[in-house]
């Protein structure tokens, strides 16, 4: 029987962490089929020589639960070698949800992810209220990805108490009902639950998101109902507004993990920010000692800094100044007219002298551009490549002996598409390398779907393997392939997935080893209504193939998509 695809001549790297091997792949129906020399036919052949051939890489931390609505493409993973991603992450979801309150969890994730309002207004078609029918919607959905998905504390919370969420403990009558749509959600499919007790999680009144209003007995309850069904993940985000704070909530934590039983997952971050923050091995330390008591935990880690991100097209940190209010309400043409003229400019530079100073307070990206402190022009980048070596805005101003504000300007007249990053967490390339190298942190929290002017985090599986590997080669490009692909799909407990294997799901991307790297970010107004956001694709990537439908071709879509579902086990069996 003739194959749908054939993949020959490829070096394949399995997922496993073996070394790589020469070999042809043959694809049926959505699976891998044959691997060796293979000399059926194909309705579709691509020649891989000089190429490798990998498992499709697996993004756990996402928030594109809205996002999928109105993009079947999956954008920006897809571009990235993204195959499958999990979304629903940190509490934030838009199931289950009141019809009443569908502006209201719109604007909670405008608030919290940057995701525009009128985006989700004018792009989602807002048919179900219960996380099963979201589900089903989603299945219905065109997809060019695999998309998992957990059921949010914030969401639950709210379509339980009403707004009581947003200042209440729960009583037993709510616990019981948040118990139930938890129990009915892993049925359906969800991988699991997720909360968040990130102080940088606040609602648009700049109040905590329900899920910070919740106790500690109540996300006992909660994880206690996947406990008795013996399914899903915890996943939360953690309170790393300090030292202490830290220490108090991973005791706290630990707790769940050895009374539930549930794997447990977490950002693990590094971070100068907050009052007396921990260094960044003590999570590492935690998860080990929480493994070693009985716990089943996983750190969730980037390839890179976490950014606020600025530009002339989206935020600059002076945007709320009387002088440049002015200038920013203008059309960009005008802007860039009136940036040019040096009067405007000394206003504008003097104007910076009234930004508040920066404080102890951690900032996630949110507020970091929304409401910044003055830069520490030290910690501000120009994003003059994709590698992690670009001088500061301070090393810049010293050279050329100007004001910091005024090489912003400069380097935004130069390009309107430049953009600046601010590292907020894992400042220094030397923790997260520490972070990565870590047995049981996972690379994956690219926030892709989220913070969409605000952060650039959907390239973290191009990043690890053009700077992990190829520039600072702290890794084999056998072990950077597994981080992405079999660990990731091992800790969601996606079976069939994440390795080059006959039986397996036909996940692949196909790339050029010497070549495979991120590009630089450009801000598009291309979101429904023409809200904008970043977009960043990739270089060096020949093919992605979503359940043996090639989705991605040497950059651009095919207009196929064969994504599905990915369930937890109670639903998928």
């Amino acid at each position: 029987m003739a194959l749908d695809l054939l993949i020959k001549n490829g070096t394949v790297v399995d997922g496993s962490g073996m070394p790589r091997y020469r070999a042809d792949i043959g694809v049926r129906a959505g699976r891998i089929v044959e691997i060796g020399r293979i000399r059926s036919g194909a309705e579709k052949v691509i020649d891989a020589d000089g190429l490798i051939v990998a498992p499709g890489f697996i993004d756990g931390h996402t928030h594109m639960d809205a996002q999928i609505a109105w993009d079947p493409l999956g954008s920006c993973s897809c571009w990235h070698g993204v195959t499958s991603v999990v979304m629903g992450n940190c509490g934030f979801a838009l199931a289950p949800c009141k019809p009443e309150d569908r502006e209201w969890f719109a604007r909670c994730l405008t608030a919290v992810e940057d995701i525009p309002t009128e985006a989700m207004l004018a792009g989602i078609d807002w048919n179900w209220e219960s996380f099963p029918e979201y589900l089903a919607n989603v299945e219905r959905l065109p997809k060019g990805l695999n998309y998992g998905m957990y059921i949010g504390h914030s969401a639950l919370r709210m379509y339980a108490m009403g707004r009581r969420a947003l200042e209440e403990r729960a009583n037993e009558d709510d616990l019981r009902a948040m118990e139930a749509a938890v129990a009915e959600a892993i049925r359906a499919g969800a991988l699991g639950f997720s909360s968040s007790r990130a102080t940088t999680h606040v609602t648009p009144d700049g109040t905590p998101v329900a899920s910070r209003i919740a106790d500690w007995h109540e996300i006992d309850r909660l994880v206690g109902a996947m406990a008795e069904l013996d399914a899903g993940i915890f996943q939360i985000g953690p309170d790393i507004s300090g030292g202490e704070a830290q220490r108090l909530f991973y005791e706290r934590l630990r707790r769940v993990a050895l009374e539930s039983g549930r794997p447990i997952m977490f950002g693990t971050l590094a971070t100068k920010q907050g009052v007396d923050p921990n260094p960044w091995d003590y999570s590492t330390r935690y998860i080990d000692e929480t493994v070693a008591l009985g716990g089943r935990m996983y750190g969730q880690g980037t390839t890179r800094s976490i950014n606020a991100v600025f530009s002339l097209k989206s935020y600059l940190p002076f945007d709320g100044l009387p002088a440049w209010k002015e200038i920013r309400a203008l059309p960009l043409a005008e802007q860039k007219h009136r940036l040019a003229d040096p009067e405007v400019r000394r206003r504008l530079v003097a104007d910076e002298a009234k930004m508040k100073p920066k404080s102890s307070e951690l900032q996630g990206g949110g507020a970091a551009t929304t409401d910044p402190r003055r830069p520490d022009y030290a910690n501000l980048f120009p994003m003059l490549d994709v590698d992690w070596d670009d001088p500061s805005v301070a090393d810049l101003a010293r050279r050329q002996n100007k004001h910091p504000v005024e090489i912003i300007i400069d380097l935004c007249l130069e390009n309107d598409n430049r953009v600046f990053v601010q590292p907020l967490v894992n400042e220094s390339p030397e923790d997260v390398l520490g972070i990565l190298k870590h047995a049981r942190t996972l690379a994956t929290f690219s926030d892709s779907g989220a913070h969409v002017c605000q952060e650039m985090g959907s390239s973290l599986q191009t990043h690890l393997l053009s700077y992990w590997v190829r520039k600072r080669q702290q890794f084999t490009l056998e072990e950077a392939v597994r981080m992405l692909t079999f660990d990731n799909a091992s800790a969601w407990e996606l079976p069939g997935r994440g390795l080059v294997r006959t039986g397996y799901a036909a996940d692949l991307v196909v790339f050029e080893e010497e070549r495979i790297r991120p590009r630089l970010p450009t801000v598009e107004q291309d979101l429904p209504g023409g809200a904008r956001r970043l977009v960043q694709k990739a270089d060096g990537i020949a093919a992605t193939i979503v359940n043996g439908v090639v989705a991605i071709e040497n950059g651009e879509s095919t207009g196929q998509y064969a994504g599905q579902v990915l369930k937890g086990r109670l639903a998928a069996s």
